[in-house]
Protein backbone atom coordinates (compact mmCIF):
# COMPACT_ATOMS: atom_id res chain seq x y z
CA UNK A 1 0.00 0.00 0.00
CA UNK A 2 1.27 3.37 -1.03
CA UNK A 3 1.91 5.84 1.67
CA UNK A 4 0.34 9.09 2.16
CA UNK A 5 -0.21 12.32 3.84
CA UNK A 6 -2.74 11.93 6.58
CA UNK A 7 -3.65 15.18 7.48
CA UNK A 8 -5.65 15.43 3.80
CA UNK A 9 -9.25 14.60 3.26
CA UNK A 10 -11.44 14.79 -0.03
CA UNK A 11 -9.67 17.07 -2.48
CA UNK A 12 -7.29 19.08 -0.84
CA UNK A 13 -9.60 19.37 2.66
CA UNK A 14 -7.25 19.30 5.56
CA UNK A 15 -8.47 17.57 9.09
CA UNK A 16 -6.90 16.20 12.39
CA UNK A 17 -6.08 12.30 11.72
CA UNK A 18 -8.70 10.55 13.80
CA UNK A 19 -6.91 8.29 15.75
CA UNK A 20 -9.64 6.87 18.15
CA UNK A 21 -9.61 3.31 16.71
CA UNK A 22 -5.77 3.29 17.30
CA UNK A 23 -4.44 1.08 20.47
CA UNK A 24 -2.68 3.37 23.19
CA UNK A 25 0.87 1.92 23.39
CA UNK A 26 3.60 3.71 25.20
CA UNK A 27 5.45 6.32 22.34
CA UNK A 28 8.94 7.66 22.63
CA UNK A 29 11.02 9.63 20.38
CA UNK A 30 14.15 11.68 20.44
CA UNK A 31 14.87 14.64 18.28
CA UNK A 32 18.00 16.69 17.80
CA UNK A 33 19.11 20.17 16.91
CA UNK A 34 22.61 22.89 16.53
CA UNK A 35 22.98 26.17 17.35
CA UNK A 36 25.95 27.28 15.29
CA UNK A 37 27.43 29.86 17.58
CA UNK A 38 30.56 32.36 16.99
CA UNK A 39 33.38 31.21 19.47
CA UNK A 40 33.38 34.38 21.18
CA UNK A 41 30.09 33.82 22.00
CA UNK A 42 30.49 30.15 23.19
CA UNK A 43 33.30 31.82 25.83
CA UNK A 44 30.72 34.41 27.26
CA UNK A 45 27.96 31.16 27.57
CA UNK A 46 30.58 29.25 29.69
CA UNK A 47 31.75 32.21 31.41
CA UNK A 48 27.07 32.48 32.16
CA UNK A 49 27.89 36.06 31.06
CA UNK A 50 24.96 36.76 28.76
CA UNK A 51 23.45 39.98 29.24
CA UNK A 52 20.35 37.53 30.18
CA UNK A 53 21.48 34.64 32.45
CA UNK A 54 22.51 31.08 31.45
CA UNK A 55 21.41 30.37 28.39
CA UNK A 56 21.57 26.64 28.42
CA UNK A 57 19.12 26.59 31.51
CA UNK A 58 16.64 28.88 29.81
CA UNK A 59 16.72 26.60 26.93
CA UNK A 60 16.24 23.50 28.28
CA UNK A 61 12.84 25.17 30.42
CA UNK A 62 11.96 26.41 27.24
CA UNK A 63 12.05 23.25 25.79
CA UNK A 64 10.77 21.42 28.15
CA UNK A 65 7.72 23.90 28.24
CA UNK A 66 7.15 23.82 24.45
CA UNK A 67 6.85 20.47 24.51
CA UNK A 68 3.79 20.25 26.79
CA UNK A 69 2.17 22.86 24.29
CA UNK A 70 2.61 21.41 21.16
CA UNK A 71 -0.73 21.32 19.76
CA UNK A 72 -0.88 24.81 19.98
CA UNK A 73 2.15 25.37 17.48
CA UNK A 74 1.34 22.72 15.67
CA UNK A 75 -2.07 23.11 14.67
CA UNK A 76 -3.77 19.52 13.45
CA UNK A 77 -1.74 18.24 16.33
CA UNK A 78 -2.92 15.85 18.95
CA UNK A 79 -3.01 17.23 22.19
CA UNK A 80 -1.20 14.92 24.36
CA UNK A 81 -0.42 13.60 27.81
CA UNK A 82 3.22 13.75 27.91
CA UNK A 83 4.62 11.57 30.48
CA UNK A 84 8.08 12.63 30.40
CA UNK A 85 10.24 14.90 28.39
CA UNK A 86 13.78 15.98 28.82
CA UNK A 87 15.67 18.47 27.01
CA UNK A 88 19.92 18.61 27.13
CA UNK A 89 21.80 21.55 25.82
CA UNK A 90 25.35 20.89 25.43
CA UNK A 91 28.65 23.23 24.07
CA UNK A 92 30.49 21.88 21.36
CA UNK A 93 33.12 23.36 20.00
CA UNK A 94 31.25 25.66 16.89
CA UNK A 95 27.82 26.00 18.73
CA UNK A 96 25.17 24.28 21.26
CA UNK A 97 23.66 20.97 20.79
CA UNK A 98 20.28 19.97 21.15
CA UNK A 99 18.77 16.79 22.04
CA UNK A 100 14.81 16.15 23.33
CA UNK A 101 12.87 13.43 24.48
CA UNK A 102 9.12 13.03 24.63
CA UNK A 103 7.33 10.00 26.04
CA UNK A 104 3.51 9.35 25.74
CA UNK A 105 1.35 6.77 26.05
CA UNK A 106 -1.27 7.66 23.98
CA UNK A 107 -2.96 6.91 20.67
CA UNK A 108 -0.22 8.75 18.56
CA UNK A 109 3.07 9.52 18.75
CA UNK A 110 5.24 12.27 20.39
CA UNK A 111 7.29 12.99 17.16
CA UNK A 112 6.32 16.35 17.14
CA UNK A 113 6.82 16.97 20.42
CA UNK A 114 10.49 16.03 20.69
CA UNK A 115 11.10 18.36 17.59
CA UNK A 116 9.10 21.55 19.22
CA UNK A 117 11.05 20.65 22.05
CA UNK A 118 15.05 21.18 20.06
CA UNK A 119 13.23 23.93 17.82
CA UNK A 120 11.90 26.06 21.34
CA UNK A 121 15.60 25.84 23.16
CA UNK A 122 17.52 26.41 20.03
CA UNK A 123 15.16 29.44 19.54
CA UNK A 124 15.81 30.46 23.10
CA UNK A 125 19.45 30.03 22.76
CA UNK A 126 19.21 32.75 20.01
CA UNK A 127 16.81 35.11 22.05
CA UNK A 128 19.46 34.95 24.90
CA UNK A 129 22.68 35.23 23.12
CA UNK A 130 21.20 37.82 20.20
CA UNK A 131 23.01 41.02 22.11
CA UNK A 132 26.40 38.99 21.61
CA UNK A 133 25.96 37.45 18.26
CA UNK A 134 23.16 37.96 15.50
CA UNK A 135 24.69 35.54 13.37
CA UNK A 136 24.05 32.46 14.94
CA UNK A 137 22.58 29.75 12.85
CA UNK A 138 20.02 27.29 13.48
CA UNK A 139 20.00 23.65 12.13
CA UNK A 140 20.03 19.90 12.13
CA UNK A 141 16.50 20.08 13.82
CA UNK A 142 15.23 16.24 12.74
CA UNK A 143 13.79 12.96 14.18
CA UNK A 144 16.36 10.90 15.30
CA UNK A 145 13.88 7.85 16.72
CA UNK A 146 10.90 6.81 17.59
CA UNK A 147 9.19 3.50 19.14
CA UNK A 148 5.59 2.64 19.62
CA UNK A 149 3.14 2.72 17.35
CA UNK A 150 1.40 0.59 14.28
CA UNK A 151 4.31 2.05 12.05
CA UNK A 152 6.91 0.22 14.65
CA UNK A 153 10.39 1.89 15.24
CA UNK A 154 12.20 4.72 13.40
CA UNK A 155 15.92 5.42 13.85
CA UNK A 156 17.33 7.82 11.60
CA UNK A 157 20.47 6.02 9.39
CA UNK A 158 23.49 8.17 9.96
CA UNK A 159 24.47 10.43 7.62
CA UNK A 160 27.86 12.33 6.50
CA UNK A 161 28.27 16.13 8.16
CA UNK A 162 28.70 17.93 4.89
Amino acid sequence: MAKRLTHFGKGSDVNMVDVSAKAITTRVARAHGFVRIARATLTQIKKHKTPKGDPLEIARIAGISAAKRTSEWIPLCHPLPLTHIDVQARLCKNGVEITSSATATAQTGVEMEALVAVSAAALTIYDMCKALDKSMEISDIYLEEKTGGKSGHYLRKARPRS
